[in-house]
Parts: structure tokens; C-alpha cells; sequence
């Protein structure tokens, strides 16, 4: 009997070594897994930054009946154990999924987590660069412990969730954010990248950010030109409620304390972000002035937005997006019937060929104006400055190139005949009109509005007797009386 039972222990022991060597469905987990997990990213944004964090251990499973068999990584036990609306966990560890559960929902969570307790992932890396004629790369993390893994990208959008069994591959089915910004231009009801203005006016801004779920610390920046005054009050997202702080509604508008050049941010909270699990676009409208420190074209007064999402330590942000508002000038050239320059004429601009009213003006320097802002109206003493053409030139900036105004002559050099109606000064489309001229001849093409008086010579004399034979005549009476007075007493 011995011998058998020597022959069955030998025929085992050579079966238990082959069985090593084939392969198996079924895996109990030794605590390291040797370190033989990996995860493959495909269509991964170059650039962009992939953290991998384990949160649970796989310590055995079988492919083959489905059977997995997962404890808490220490770092998240403890907050797993309050997550009972995603994972169940029993006496002895084992955590279990809860039936129905939004993993999505699980996966922005445990993020959140991680990045609030500090948690560090077990690898990082940087998606490199697309190969030649591809737009995505690949992303690989090697030598992982096997587990669940939560992978999070700067991309700002929805986290993936994997096990490995040793090797996973996961596919970057997220675009990142993007926005988009226009002007309103009210001469034809029409958003686009530009838009002409005149100094006073209220320009309408939007910016569309097109938001994708999982979206992550979503901050817009804007900045604007010297040119424009912001209207602060008229910040809005549509749809969504504004709150004084992070601590209450959708969002925050942040105004001051900002050092990256910007004039305002629009702050997302988290509460809002969470709710978004469809694309959706936040549509932000505001307003701004076109001030007196607009630049005259061809020199644009721009405004433009990015948006930063993804991981505060290393944001991303999308392109800056811009838009353009324009406003115009136009010169004067006072000339004599010859053309010659003629100094001393006075101007006003009004707003209609007839009546209408007069638009104010500021004085810039000499011979040169621009349209006044509504607070330089309102300060007291305020009065609007006439144009005079010193040197037979002047120059008014700030006007809408689609607007038509009308030029007054109030005063006209001296011996010269004023104007007896308005002049009409209507822009191209989006132009100066300016004049070319050097010298003091104005020449057919040198541009301006060209403003001719006249003049008329002096009065002709027609000539006669005048008046010094009525002195003769009345002399010589004066003397005869004073004869025949003499001649009648030396007679007495």
C-alpha cells in the first residue's frame, strides 16, 4: 500500500506543477500583486496631466464566475464607510457595490476627496505628444498594485473608475470646456467679434461657456481695455443664482484683489458643477462703457475671456477669446473759395439736420476734441465745448461709424460769410475720415470734411458832388449878407 500512495503523492505533486504553468482565471491577491497591474489611457489630450488613484485593493478574483473580492486602500477607508449610497462594506472589510449606484456621481466624489484630504495619487503623468498626424497620445501607468483605480485628468471633466485584472484600458471619451465670447452690434441686432461704438455708449457683452459633466473648478476670467468701464451689476449666468460668496447660490463675481491682469472672474461653485451631467452651456452677459480712453481706429478696444478648470495647483485654461469695439474720428479743413486755410471758423455737432440735439463735447488739446462721457455731463459746471478750427484744422474722435451727425457752423472768420446750414458728416463702413493734406492748400483727395466760405469785396462808391459845394454856397450867402449889411450902413 505504500508504494501506491508514494505513486499517487508523485503523479500530484507533478500535477500541481503543471498547473502552475497554465493559465487560470481565478487570482488571490498576495498584498503588493507584485505590482504587475497597469492602466492604458487611449486618446489621451497631450499636455494634460492623469492622476491614478487606488482606493481599493483587489485581493482576489475569477474572471470566469465574475467573483472580485476588494478591501479599502487605508488612505480611504474611512471616508468610504460614509458612502453607503455607493459601496457597502461588512465586518471583515470586503466592499461591495451598492445596486444602481451612480458610478459617476462616485468617481467626482472620491475626487473631491482626494484632493481635500490631501490624498496622493499612486502615479501621475503627463499625456505627451500626439504622434505625426494624430491629434491624441497615449498614457501609461505601469508597475500598480492591483485594485480600483479612480483616474482623474486636468481636463476638468468627468473622472474614469477601472480595476485592474492586471491590465486595463481606458479610452479619453472627454473633451475639455470651451468658451466663447461676441459683442453685440446694435446697428444690426447682431452678436459677432466686433462691433463700432461712440464714446458714452453701453456695449453688451456675452461669453458661452460649453460645460461637460464632472466639470471641475470652473473659473472665468475677463479682462477689458483701458477703453471700457465695466458695469459690474450687470454680470449674469442665465438660469443660475448669484451669491455673495462660495458659500451660497450658483456662482460669485470677484472684482478685486485679482493679479493676473484681469478685470473680473466669474467663480463656479462646486455644488453647481456637480449638478451638471449633460453638456449644457452658461451663457454670461455683462456690459461695459466706452470711455474716454478709447482708442480711434484702426486701433480695436478688445475684452476677452478664458476659462480655467481642472486642478487648482495646475489649472488648465482655454484659449483666450476676443472681441473687438471700434470707434472713429474725423478732421476738418476750413478753406477760403481757393482752397487756401482760413483760421478763427466755430462749430457744433448735432445729432439731425434740423433741430435735433447738440452732442458735448470735451477739448483734448488744441484743435482737437471727442465726445463727452454721461459723468463728465453730469459734473457740475460741465459745458460743452465748441470746435474751433485754429489754423483752419480740427479733429473730433469717439464717433460711430454708423451713425450720420451734422456739423454747425456757429461762426465764421472774419470777413467771410457763414454757413446757412448744417453739413452732413456720415462715416463709411468702418473708416476715418481723415484728411492727407500738408501745407495750407487743400487738394481734391486730401480728404476731411472740407468746409468753404465765402466772402464778398467792398461795397462800390458811385461818385457826385458831395457835399463841399453846399459849404461854398452857404459860405459865399453868409458873405454877401454881410456885404449888403456893410454897403447899407456906410450909406446911412
Amino acid at each position: 500500500m505504500r508504494k501506491p500512495n508514494k505513486l499517487v503523492a508523485l503523479i500530484f505533486a507533478i500535477l500541481a506543477s503543471v498547473a502552475m504553468l497554465l493559465p487560470t482565471s481565478a487570482y488571490a491577491a498576495n498584498g503588493t500583486n507584485d505590482n504587475n497591474g497597469s492602466i492604458t489611457i487611449n486618446d489621451a489630450e497631450p499636455g494634460h496631466t492623469y492622476n491614478a488613484y487606488q482606493v481599493l485593493v483587489l485581493e482576489s478574483y475569477d474572471t470566469d464566475k465574475g467573483a472580485y473580492s476588494y478591501k479599502a486602500n487605508a488612505d480611504w477607508e474611512k471616508w468610504l464607510k460614509t458612502q453607503k449610497q455607493y459601496v457597502s462594506i461588512d465586518d471583515q472589510g470586503y466592499v461591495t457595490w451598492v445596486k444602481d449606484a451612480d458610478a459617476a456621481a462616485f468617481a467626482k466624489a472620491a475626487i473631491a476627496h482626494a484632493k481635500e484630504a490631501g490624498i496622493n495619487p499612486a502615479d501621475t503623468q503627463v499625456a505627451p505628444a500626439a504622434a505625426t498626424g494624430s491629434q491624441y497620445s497615449i498614457v501609461k501607468f505601469e508597475n500598480l498594485n492591483l485594485g480600483y483605480y479612480l483616474v482623474d485628468t486636468t481636463l476638468g471633466t468627468l473622472c474614469s473608475l477601472d480595476t485592474t485584472i492586471p491590465n486595463v484600458e481606458m479610452f479619453e471619451k472627454n473633451e475639455g470646456p470651451g468658451s466663447n465670447k461676441e459683442v453685440f452690434e446694435d446697428d444690426d441686432q447682431s452678436w459677432g467679434d466686433e462691433n463700432t461704438a461712440q464714446i458714452g455708449d453701453t456695449v453688451e457683452f456675452r461669453t458661452t461657456i460649453a460645460a461637460k459633466p464632472g466639470a471641475v473648478n470652473y473659473v472665468l476670467h475677463d479682462a477689458m481695455d483701458e477703453g471700457l468701464t465695466l458695469n459690474v451689476d450687470s454680470i449674469t449666468v442665465e438660469g443660475l443664482t448669484e451669491g455673495p460668496d462660495a458659500n451660497s447660490g450658483d456662482y460669485h463675481v470677484v472684482t478685486t484683489g485679482l493679479d493676473d491682469g484681469c478685470t473680473f472672474e466669474v467663480v463656479f461653485h462646486r455644488s453647481f458643477l456637480d449638478s451638471i451631467t449633460a453638456e449644457r452651456n452658461l451663457v454670461v452677459t455683462y456690459d461695459a462703457v466706452l470711455n474716454e480712453n478709447a482708442e480711434v481706429y484702426e486701433i480695436p478696444n478688445t475684452n476677452k475671456t478664458r476659462l480655467e478648470y481642472g486642478n487648482n495647483t495646475k489649472p488648465d485654461y482655454t484659449p483666450w477669446t476676443e472681441t473687438e469695439t471700434y470707434t472713429f474720428k474725423f478732421d476738418i479743413v476750413k478753406t477760403d473759395s481757393d482752397n487756401q486755410l482760413l483760421d478763427g471758423a466755430e462749430f457744433e455737432l448735432y445729432t439731425a439736420q434740423t433741430g435735433g440735439d447738440k452732442i458735448a463735447l470735451v477739448q483734448e488739446g488744441e484743435g482737437v476734441y471727442r465726445l463727452a462721457t454721461a459723468e463728465e455731463q453730469a459734473a457740475n459746471g460741465f459745458e460743452s465745448a465748441v470746435i474751433v478750427a485754429k489754423g483752419g484744422r480740427a479733429t473730433v474722435n469717439g464717433l460711430d461709424d454708423k451713425t450720420t451727425y451734422w456739423l454747425e457752423e456757429t461762426k465764421a472768420p472774419e470777413g467771410f460769410n457763414k454757413l446757412d446750414g448744417r453739413i452732413e458728416v456720415k462715416f463709411g463702413e468702418k473708416a476715418n475720415i481723415s484728411t492727407s493734406m500738408t501745407g495750407n492748400q487743400w487738394n481734391n483727395g486730401d480728404g476731411g470734411v472740407h468746409v468753404v466760405n465765402k466772402t464778398g469785396s467792398l461795397l462800390p462808391s458811385t461818385g457826385g458832388i458831395g457835399t463841399t459845394i453846399f459849404y461854398a454856397l452857404g459860405g459865399a450867402l453868409v458873405l454877401g449878407v454881410i456885404a449888403v449889411f456893410l454897403a447899407r450902413k456906410r450909406a446911412k
